[in-house]
């Protein structure tokens, strides 16, 4: 079974089909998908943008949504001849809505070579087994977006500010994730909202910025309480719990995810240095997943919660999430539930 490609694979074909498009090569077919559709949807804008001049967009370009049409309508439009222009473009949208979609197998089968047929899904993928992918692999370019999980989040973003030629502080970076969460749209559209209010020549993004310009603080953010779990400082993570659980957007899901995602980091990293108590930076980056900013508090932390002890706060968190979608949590408040939870990791 073939692997998912990572963000980075993605990433490195989009800048592919961008450059290729904007220099005039394009494929015959694409096959823009995945669970995380800001890959596809930047492909997808860049094809449309650069397949055909203003004046031949009227004769040439059909777009069509899979909700209002069926694959014969599709395929027909793409074995037109284009009028007065070097090739057509044919994009449907929201693919993943058009019952006949498999059909379009045949004609991807044979595509035409002056028709450029973009299929986009959206958070959506077509069956790898079915001849409609293997046809596409085979005569044209299929991009599969996988979503990110919540530990490559800021490494995107810091990825993300380099294209721009400026650059994001960790924290801040952190900051701007737990706001966006996975959603990499809506980490784009924050930024280009921040970017528009700092001063002109801006280069590098404080967490100052994030908070000033996207509305979360960091004082009471998911990513301050894990710090403060991991120094041990029991006062001010209860402080930042009751905060936390007290605003408006507050889901104990969340708050568990990361707090499990950032034990179980202690805990791999604890099983690193049972055989090597001095690991070199980029074992422990491999490890931790997380900025070398960080690996201070890693290293305080595992002094505070050693193997068992953070294997026990791991079953906890677990039995917390239960809890926090309506599992036996009896009377008690998602905000509770939290304070309650930070209460038993810390004793």
């Amino acid at each position: 079974m073939a692997k998912n490609p990572g963000f980075m694979e993605t990433d490195a074909l989009c800048r592919k089909i961008v450059a290729d498009v904007r220099n005039g090569v394009f494929a015959p077919v694409y096959l823009l998908m995945g669970d995380e559709p800001y890959y596809p949807d930047r492909a997808c804008e860049a094809i449309i943008e650069n397949a055909l001049q203003d004046f031949e967009r009227d004769f040439n370009q059909t777009v069509f949504y899979g909700l209002d049409t069926d694959a014969v309508n599709v395929a027909s439009e793409a074995r037109s001849y284009p009028m007065m222009a070097d090739r057509r473009l044919v994009v449907l949208k929201e693919a993943q809505s058009m019952k006949s979609l498999e059909d379009l197998a045949t004609y991807c089968e044979e595509p035409m070579e002056t028709t450029v047929l973009v299929i986009l899904l959206h958070g959506a993928k077509v069956d790898k087994r079915k001849a409609l992918y293997k046809n596409v692999q085979k005569n044209g370019i299929v991009m599969d977006s996988a979503a990110l999980r919540d530990y490559e989040v800021d490494r995107w973003i810091a990825q993300y500010y380099r294209e721009r030629g400026m650059s994001i502080a960790p924290d801040a970076a952190l900051l701007l994730g737990e706001s966006a969460g996975t959603d990499l749209n809506k980490i784009a559209v924050e930024t280009d909202k921040m970017l528009k209010n700092l001063p002109e020549g801006t280069t590098a993004v404080t967490v100052a910025d994030v908070e000033k310009n996207v509305g979360i603080s960091r004082q009471y953010s998911i990513f301050e309480l894990t710090k403060e779990l991991s120094l041990h400082n029991a006062p001010k993570a209860l402080r930042i719990a009751a905060s936390l659980g007290a605003t408006p957007r507050f889901a104990l899901p969340m708050a568990t995810a990361a707090l499990f995602n950032h034990f179980y980091r202690i805990l791999k990293y604890e099983s690193v240095l049972m055989n090597d108590p001095h690991p070199a930076n980029d074992v422990k980056a491999r490890v931790l997943g997380v900025n070398p900013y960080f690996f201070r508090e890693y290293d305080t932390a595992v002094q505070f919660y050693p193997l068992r002890k953070c294997m026990q706060v791991l079953a906890l968190i677990e039995e917390y999430d239960f809890k926090g979608k309506g599992g036996g949590n009896g009377e008690a408040t998602p905000d509770q539930l939290l304070v309650e939870l930070v209460v038993k990791i810390l004793n």
